[in-house]
């Protein structure tokens, strides 16, 4: 690991030139977003010369390179981050204290690039910290939405969906590249013609175009002098402004290539529920993937002369269905501009291009209307076509007469491209990202192609990035383990296993919960001022934070937490622990069960929090925008991980593992990486409930369960599933729920009802509830439990999974960087 060689009295200095230069203003004259700013630019200088260092030794040296490429990087905050990462944040923190400032108010100026959702983009932020900090060269490709996907207000009790304008202010860390901006080109027809060596050609005509340009951000690899870069792509008009149009008096045709460009990267995943936001989001896949693998080409191309070796520099790795076009787009720069023929610029290809599987659900699996994408992309339709025709030939051949394996299996079927198909064929990798999720896709979603191209998969845990969700979110918790371990956790999160032994000792037990009860009153500060709600820090915190969708079952969360305030009702002095549910994520814009569930849950929580009958032994909270940020803020105070999807439908989760390792405990079902935790920490340190992955699927397989036996034998669940609709928890308004409910019990409002099990699982889960209370009372016992998932965690770092992408996939070698 490098020493830091930081110079405070020359960054102080900085500090003080740089709000000088940039406003004009002294350090006492300026705001806190002018000297966040000045900071800002002052760390990323100290970043610049490593950066150019990092690129000096890549042209040098000449090693394979990774392309990363994602819709989302959920970023987070960057200047925490980056001081941490120089090995200087200690140093800062002193100068700015020196100047007046606190650098958590500093740190709070800068909002969280809106680049990014759910656990797909933080995976893929966690994923370049981890690679530069393992020394190997990785770009990651993706979008510089203007507005991610919007910011979350709650108003009474709903989701209002607002722009979240995280530019207003500029991005510091940005560095605009316009020497490579790269054309991209949509529309038009193709036309075909053949050369003088009656080779047929390929050429699109007609066509409209956009320019992407590249602004990337600095990606510093923790101590040492590795700066990657994250390339995100904006689009700007080709020609900006139709004068002739304008004098004419049609202003709106003077700006419409603007206005075609900036609707590239307004925002993230528009809502695609009508024919304009299902264009939109091809467009805006192709933009970024068009752009990112022109560049590869061209970066290529400027070192060697032979473009059939492309796969032994370059290897792309697509994040989930959304990047897959990156393989037609490949084919045809290698076919039509490279010369290549189909054989082998399909070798090149299928060398190069690795596919991630993030979900079994079938509605993420993206299929694409032939009309919409013939439309869009003629020239990589007629790939695909191909792709497709070859492929449907070699399924004839291994399974004569087999109609139903070309339905399940052909990239085009029923007038729809199948996304997930095509990155099955043509990549050389599909791994799933937990031990479970890649054993259902092999035996289950993916069962047809496992059997045919069975050396294609692999599995790959996820992991986190322990200097974010460690070091920098828990920086008590982060100093207590150095002191007892030493830092070389840091880097290698294997030597948590240090700390078992400690476990056992009531002293160092009690300094452990000390810790977590400081991080827990910062919490309830944050709460107090967010949600104006007193929360008691002595409460077993009990979380559930992340993206608002029915398998990840937050509903039957609340609906426990329904059921035990109608128990306290009946007997008040219930012995009961008092508990604060903590709930925080995003539903998306178009989904109304999961909307509708954000609101229930704050018509309980305020009906709950406002009864002073049951004395405040449970308190409801929903945390608004939920991000980054604020996630590092709920992981390390959270006493209980709510891990609670429908066995078989999470691929893995992070957030489980954030929690974990924080010393927080698992409630869950065996799903995702449930599995890989409850294997690391002992069964007896996480509280594990209802149905099997395989039962589920059973039942699935069986056409699902009848909901209305549980309903109409259980007086319990009845009366709370009847409060959905009786106006308990909406008397303005009783049937305000009453979709909800339909979804638990009626077959009309669904294929079947309680898609998800709710029901099914509902006694499992107020029992394990039960063993948490029981569980909580020893605070021996809890505190231990809490010290092993700690110490367990070492499996679920970054680092390890993406040593294993390298070793696996990717073939990369590590380069040291000298300044």
């Amino acid at each position: 690991m490098a020493e830091s060689t930081f110079d405070k009295k020359a960054f102080k200095s900085e500090i003080v030139d740089n709000v000088k230069l940039l406003f004009r203003k002294t350090i006492e004259e300026a705001d806190n977003q002018q000297i966040f700013q000045a900071v800002a630019y002052a760390v990323k200088d100290i970043m610049i010369d490593k950066w150019m260092a990092t690129h000096k030794a890549y042209e040098l040296q000449d090693p394979k390179t990774v392309y990363y490429m994602s819709m989302e990087f959920l970023m987070g905050r960057a200047l925490g981050n980056n001081m941490i990462n120089i090995m200087a944040y200690d140093e800062i923190k002193e100068i700015l204290n020196e100047l007046g400032l606190d650098i958590n108010v500093m740190e709070d100026q800068e909002p969280d690039a809106a680049l990014g959702n759910g656990g797909l983009g933080r995976l893929a932020a966690c994923f370049l910290d981890s690679l530069a900090t393992l020394k190997y060269p990785a770009y990651g490709c993706g979008i510089r939405y203007r507005y991610g996907m919007f910011k979350q207000e709650i108003k009474d009790g709903y989701q209002i969906e607002a722009p979240d304008n995280w530019l207003k202010n500029g991005n510091p860390f940005e560095l605009k590249r316009p020497e490579y901006a790269t054309e991209i080109k949509f529309g038009g027809y193709v036309r075909s013609y053949n050369d003088e060596f009656g080779k047929e050609k390929f050429v699109i005509e007609n066509y409209r175009s956009v320019m992407a340009i590249p602004y990337d951000i600095p990606i510093i690899g923790y101590g040492n002098n590795t700066v990657n870069t994250l390339r995100i792509w904006d689009a700007e008009a080709i020609q900006t402004f139709n004068l002739d149009s304008f004098d004419k008096g049609d202003y709106q045709k003077a700006i419409e290539e603007q206005n075609l460009a900036r609707n590239i990267v307004e925002v993230l995943y528009p809502n695609d529920n009508h024919y304009a936001g299902k264009e939109l989001r091809l467009k805006q896949q192709y933009f970024f993937i068009s752009a990112s693998v022109q560049t590869a080409v061209a970066k290529y191309k400027g070192k060697h002369d032979d473009i059939k070796k492309f796969a032994d520099k370059v290897a792309f790795q697509l994040n989930d269905t959304h990047p897959t076009v990156a393989i037609a787009e490949l084919m045809r720069i290698l076919m039509d501009e490279e010369g290549l023929n189909w054989n082998e610029a399909w070798d090149v290809t299928s060398n190069t291009c690795a596919y991630t599987n993030h979900t079994i659900m079938s509605e993420a699996l993206e299929k694409w209307p032939i009309e919409l994408f013939s439309k869009l992309l003629p020239r990589i339709y007629q790939i695909v076509e191909e792709i497709n025709r070859r492929f449907v030939e070699e399924i004839k051949a291994k399974y004569p007469g087999n109609q139903e394996k070309i339905k399940k299996m052909a990239v085009i079927y029923d007038g729809q491209i199948k996304m997930a198909n095509m990155a099955i064929v043509a990549g050389h990798s599909v791994n799933g990202v937990a031990k479970l999720h890649t054993q259902i896709l092999e035996k289950q979603e993916l069962k047809d192609f496992y059997e045919m191209m069975p050396e294609k998969f692999n599995n790959k845990t996820n992991g986190i990035t322990q200097r974010r969700f460690l070091l920098h979110a828990n920086p008590l918790l982060a100093t207590w383990i150095t002191d007892k371990i030493g830092d070389e956790w840091i880097t290698n999160l294997e030597h948590l296993k240090k700390l078992k032994p400690y476990a056992d000792d009531l002293t160092f037990q009690k300094e452990f919960m000390q810790i977590k009860y400081q991080n827990k009153v910062r919490l309830v500060k944050y709460i107090k001022e967010h949600n104006n709600i007193d929360v008691d820090p002595s409460s077993i915190f009990d979380v559930q934070v992340k993206r608002l969708h029915e398998y990840k079952r937050q509903l039957l969360n609340i609906l426990h937490v329904m059921y035990l305030y109608n128990k306290l009702k009946q007997n008040p002095d219930m012995d009961m622990v008092p508990r604060t549910f903590i709930f925080g994520g995003k539903a998306a814009a178009g989904y109304r069960i999961a909307k509708l569930t954000i609101k229930l849950i704050n018509n309980v929580g305020n009906l709950i929090n406002n009864d002073k009958s049951i004395n405040n032994k449970i308190k409801v909270v929903f945390i608004e925008e939920y991000c980054v940020s604020n996630a590092e803020l709920i992981f390390a105070a959270a006493d209980v991980s709510e891990q609670i999807s429908t066995a078989s439908k999470e691929a893995s989760g992070t957030g489980n593992m954030k929690f974990m390792l924080n010393g927080a405990i698992t409630i869950g079902t065996m799903d995702g990486a449930n599995v890989e935790i409850v294997e690391e920490v002992g069964q007896e340190n996480a509280v594990i409930f209802g149905m099997s992955a395989e039962e589920v699927i059973r039942y699935e397989n069986q056409g699902g369960y009848d909901s209305m036996e549980i309903f109409n034998n259980d007086e319990e669940i009845r009366t709370v599933l009847t409060q959905l609709i009786n106006g308990f928890y909406s008397p303005e308004n009783p049937e305000l729920f009453r979709d909800i409910y339909n979804s638990l019990l009626n077959y009309k409002c669904s294929s079947r009802a309680d898609t998800y099990f709710i029901l099914k699982d509902f006694r499992a889960y107020a029992q394990a509830h039960e063993k948490i209370n029981e569980m909580y009372k020893d605070s021996a016992r809890w505190a231990k439990s809490a010290m092993l998932n700690t110490a367990c965690a070492g499996k679920f770092s970054s680092d390890r999974t993406i040593e294993e992408y390298v070793r696996d996939i990717w073939k990369l070698e590590k380069v040291e960087v000298k300044l």
